[in-house]
């Protein structure tokens, strides 16, 4: 079977803002604490179970450019992420969100 080279990149993409959005509810839900990849790799399992600490470090900082997030990393590597007020915002629904973030449609 074929896959359709089209329909990988939709996918990828898809999975891609769908774990941006996902970071941002749990480092609200951690708030105003700061949460280490140990702690937010088990959240994103329970969607994506094959997701790697590479796969989370790099959307991570694509939501640190975006200025929605924090990163902190220590002497030893471990990297530690706080959400903005920005990203606290698009989570609470209180300003729009831009292209590249997955957040489900308010009812």
């Amino acid at each position: 079977m074929t896959v359709d080279l089209h329909m990988l990149e939709t996918m990828q993409r898809a999975r891609r803002e769908t774990v941006r959005w996902l970071l941002l509810v749990t480092l609200n839900v951690t708030r105003p604490e700061s949460a280490s990849i140990t702690l937010i790799k088990p959240v994103l399992m329970a969607s994506y179970s094959d997701i790697t600490d590479a796969e989370i470090k790099r959307e991570l900082c694509y939501l640190q450019d975006r200025e929605l997030v924090r990163i902190e990393r220590d002497p030893l590597g471990t990297w530690n992420s706080s959400i903005t007020r920005h990203g606290v915002d698009i989570v609470e629904y209180t300003i729009p969100v831009e292209p590249g973030i997955s957040r489900p449609r308010k009812d």
